[in-house]
């Protein structure tokens, strides 16, 4: 779904910079996550520093249940009741991401999360660690599409354990995740111990992504490439079978036209008070005997 949001103008839950590739995500003035991005372009190192929470009140398992008898898991009527919980969740939060202007909630109609990466979170998921982009996987299991904001829980925790029988069931609520683009990856907002509980009953949870809405003069310019290439093809048909492919293509710029205008625009960071000095005390207090630097 897409949204109009018309404030805060600051949220509580924010990114900030600093010279020298340096970014701190901030809940209600605490730092939570510390980042440099590598001199290489190949990755960043992160620091969490334990003290995110969530900005969504936790799910009990009779909402889950009622949302399944409502619509099928899965199906596009369960994902937008689900989308409207978490859109209404999080313009409530005094603590979360959103602020003035257009959003996104909705599956990632990108393709970005890999199968191959899901299984690597639940193995590999240092709170001080480095993520490695555009598939280099430098070393591999730094190949992740996903970034926990908390450590996750062991698979046998009782949480984790009430949601894994919600996923044996079918009625497992989806993960609420946060593109964030100076990390290059979605960041998980709420639900730590879903994604435990997908991945520990071998499977993946169902996603849904937010992100900051591209304007619809960049959604026009995007979508010229593959509406002229479609305008071609279709053209270029004959015989029998001509509407048949017309109608394949024009599926297939369906989908395209929806992954145009649901593509992430940037994400907005703030400029940290007092610059990159104040960055490195900051994140030497919080995460001390960090190394950002190292193997830049």
């Amino acid at each position: 779904m897409r949204m109009r949001v018309e404030g805060p103008v600051t949220p509580g839950l924010r990114m900030e910079s600093a010279d020298g590739r340096r970014l701190v995500l901030t809940q209600r003035g605490v730092p939570v996550l510390f980042a440099r991005q590598r001199a290489t372009h190949r990755g960043l190192r992160y620091a969490r520093t334990g003290r995110y929470v969530s900005p969504l009140a936790p799910l009990r398992a009779e909402r889950a249940r009622a949302v399944a008898e409502f619509a099928a898991p899965g199906s596009a009527e369960w994902t937008e009741r689900w989308a409207a919980h978490g859109a209404a969740a999080l313009r409530a939060a005094a603590d979360g991401p959103l602020h003035e202007g257009e959003w996104h909630l909705a599956p990632d109609a990108s393709r970005w999360f890999v199968d191959g990466n899901w299984p690597k979170l639940l193995a590999h998921d240092p709170d001080r660690g480095h993520l490695t982009w555009f598939g280099y996987g430098d070393p591999v299991e730094d190949a992740r599409d996903l970034l926990p904001l908390r450590a996750l829980s062991l698979p046998e925790a009782p949480r984790v354990r009430a949601y894994r029988r919600q996923y044996r069931e079918g009625v497992l609520p989806p993960v609420f995740v946060w593109w964030i683009s100076g990390l290059n990856s979605p960041v998980v907002l709420d639900g730590h111990d879903r994604l435990t509980a997908a991945l520990a009953e071998g499977g993946r949870p169902r996603v849904l992504l937010l992100s900051r809405a591209m304007d619809a003069a960049r959604i026009a310019l995007w979508a010229e490439r593959p509406v002229m290439e479609y305008e071609k093809r279709v053209a270029a048909l004959e015989g029998p079978l001509a509407p048949a492919r017309a109608a394949h293509l024009s599926r297939g710029l369906a989908a395209q036209l929806q992954a145009v205008d649901r593509a992430p625009a940037p994400t907005r960071a703030w400029p940290y008070p007092g610059g990159a000095a104040a960055w490195a005390a900051a994140a030497a207090t919080h995460v001390p005997g960090w190394a950002p630097d190292a193997d830049r």
